[in-house]
This record gives C-alpha cells, sequence and structure tokens, in this order.
C-alpha cells in the first residue's frame, strides 16, 4: 500500500534551518569579536586619548549585535542578513584598529573573524568581496603621506605581505567549506534517490510532491498521480535470479521516464511499485499519459543472457480535486485503482468510476 511520508521537510523550511544554524554561529563569532577589543581595552592596550571612541563603538556595536539578533526585526534568515553584519564586524574592526594602532595593532587579525563568516556561510563570490573590502580599509589604515608613497613599490610590496595570510585564510576556508557543502548535498542526493533506478524514494517524493500538491491546493490547478506496478517481477526473480530482476526495473524505470515531460515526478515507492506526479494534468491528460507507460513497457522487453524477459505494468489513476482533497488519499485511491487493475488481469490502466 503506498503511503506519504508524514510532515516532510520542504527544502525551503531545510534552507531555513541551514540559515538559523549558521546564524547561531555568526552571533557567537560577534560577541567573541567585541570580547577581544573589550579584552584588549581593559588591560590597557588602548591610549587614553583613543579610550573614549573604543568604548562607545563597543557600546554601539553591542547594541547593534543585541537589536539586530533579538528584537526580531527579520521575520527570517536570509544570506543578505548574515551579509550586513559582516559589513558591520568589518566597519567595527576599522575603527577599533584606527584607535588602537591601526596595522601595527595586535586586533589586525580580527579581520580573519569577517573572513572565515563569510566564507563559512555566504560563499565564494562574497568572500572575494569581503576581501576587497578589508583590503581598502588596510589602505586606509596604512601609514602614507602621499600618493606617490601609497603607489610605490615599497610600500606596495610590504602591505601585501600583510594581507597575504588574509588572502590564504580566505582560499583554504572557501575551499574547506565548498568540500562540506558537496558532501552534504552528496549525501542529501542519496537519501532523496533509490540507488538502484536513480529515481526519487519515498523520501524524495514526499518532499517535492508534498510542494507541487500544496501549490495545485492553493492556486485550484489539476494534478494526477499514478500508482505503477511491475507484472511480473517475482516470476523473473524466480527464473533469472535477482541481477536480472535488477535490471528489469532499470529498463522500467527509464520506460516510464521516456513518456514523461520534464516537470514530472517519478519515484520508487516500494520494490516493485512506482509512483508518478502529474502537474497541471486533468484525468484525460493523465489517462493518456498512463496508456503510453503501459504500451512502451509492454513494447520494450529486457534482453538478459540471450532471452527476451518480458514485462508489463498494471496502472492505477487519481487526480486532483475529484479522487482526493489530499495528498494521502490521492495516494490511496491510485494505489487502490492499481490494485483493481492487477485484479482485471494486470496490463492496463484503471481510473475510479465517476458516480
Amino acid at each position: 500500500m503506498l503511503k506519504a511520508a508524514a510532515e516532510p521537510e520542504t527544502p525551503a523550511s531545510i534552507e531555513q534551518e541551514e540559515l538559523r544554524g549558521i546564524s547561531r554561529s555568526v552571533a557567537e563569532i560577534e560577541w567573541l569579536l567585541l570580547i577581544l577589543v573589550l579584552l584588549y581595552y581593559a588591560f590597557g592596550g588602548t591610549e587614553t586619548e583613543d579610550m573614549p571612541a573604543v568604548a562607545a563603538a563597543m557600546v554601539l556595536y553591542a547594541i547593534f549585535v543585541m537589536g539586530f539578533r533579538y528584537a526580531r526585526f527579520f521575520r527570517h534568515e536570509s544570506r543578505w542578513k548574515l551579509a550586513v553584519e559582516t559589513w558591520i564586524m568589518t566597519a567595527f574592526i576599522t575603527w577599533a584598529l584606527w584607535h588602537t594602532g591601526r596595522l601595527e595593532s595586535p586586533l589586525l587579525n580580527s579581520y580573519l573573524l569577517v573572513i572565515i563568516t563569510s566564507a563559512l556561510a555566504l560563499g565564494k563570490l562574497t568572500t572575494l568581496l569581503e576581501l576587497g573590502l578589508i583590503a581598502t580599509c588596510f589602505v586606509f589604515l596604512g601609514s602614507h603621506s602621499t600618493i606617490h608613497e601609497l603607489l610605490s613599490l615599497k610600500y606596495a610590496g610590504g602591505l601585501f605581505t600583510q594581507f597575504a595570510p588574509f588572502v590564504l585564510v580566505a582560499y583554504i576556508t572557501t575551499m574547506f567549506a565548498s568540500d562540506i557543502r558537496y558532501g552534504l548535498n552528496k549525501v542529501k542526493l542519496m537519501s532523496e534517490t533509490d540507488e538502484l533506478t536513480e529515481a526519487l524514494n519515498r523520501r524524495g517524493f514526499a518532499i517535492v510532491a508534498d510542494r507541487l500538491f500544496g501549490q495545485a491546493v492553493r492556486y485550484q490547478r489539476a494534478m494526477s498521480l499514478l500508482a505503477i506496478d511491475c507484472d511480473n517481477l517475482k516470476q523473473v526473480n524466480d527464473k533469472h535470479g535477482h541481477k536480472a530482476g535488477d535490471r528489469l526495473l532499470v529498463a522500467l524505470v527509464k520506460s516510464i521516464q521516456a513518456q514523461l515531460r520534464h516537470t514530472d515526478i517519478l519515484a520508487r515507492h516500494g520494490g516493485d511499485e512506482f509512483v508518478v506526479l502529474l502537474p497541471e494534468t486533468p484525468a484525460a491528460g493523465a489517462l493518456d499519459v498512463a496508456e503510453r507507460i503501459r504500451a512502451a513497457v509492454e513494447g520494450n522487453p529486457l534482453v538478459f543472457d540471450g532471452q527476451l524477459v518480458k514485462t508489463t505494468v498494471s496502472i492505477g489513476l487519481a487526480s486532483y480535486p475529484a479522487d482526493g482533497q489530499s495528498l494521502d488519499m490521492l495516494l490511496a485511491s491510485a494505489d487502490h485503482q492499481m490494485y483493481e487493475a492487477k485484479q482485471g488481469g494486470r496490463n492496463r490502466v484503471v481510473q475510479r468510476t465517476p458516480v
């Protein structure tokens, strides 16, 4: 019996959860930065005449962090919000450096917090822009009296030597973050894809179908669902072995996919059970697709060890809103019609007869 997964996570909710986790880490980095400047201030690292400016900057930055974090100005987390926070961090660091020795200040490496935050949360392009901003701050903080001195090879070489470690950290961190994202995406793909047929599995189908069904309900659009069952997988396994059965399922998926649009969703829901979601498709259109799938499967037997291994499918059809007001109801209705197709002799398509 086909069933929908309970309360699947949508891509939007997954992204929001990821952004909330990143945001919490950024908050910790912001407080760490404030504590570093505070400790330097408390242990006498700031000249007397600069103490009021540094103290004021710390108070304003603390107010910013608390307001940005805890006043709930933003209903949802976003990468733009995180980017703005890194810009404010850069401004605060630059101000603190201006009053604590400029490029000679022990706080100079605080810029690394901005770079690491950007690399882990915002990606390569944003990190490159952050590097450009920090490089501008380096020039602003440098000790040069004339444009000629600023453009001299000696001055540029010294500035580059100081700035080079920041570039290296940015490069290493972005590469590391990219590898992490690739690994996570790979694991996510594997968790939502059937390993044998490369169609979506139950979890992957639930995520996509929940979103598409929600759109159909919201905009009152037609949608149909096909429940497909291979008629003779057990016999093929018994006669030719499970290797032949696996190849039969792979061939079956290819035959089904050949009849679908790129917007249609195919998933493996069980051993030999498949489900196809047809957005923007009323019952008449879905019946045509189902018949084409049935004929394609019947007309493309598998060649295994020099023998033709024929197969057929039984298909049940259900459409929204006539056959169900929820995804579970549609799945149950299509599953029931598929069972009727098998009971009626197999290799056929059955849809609910209107009352």
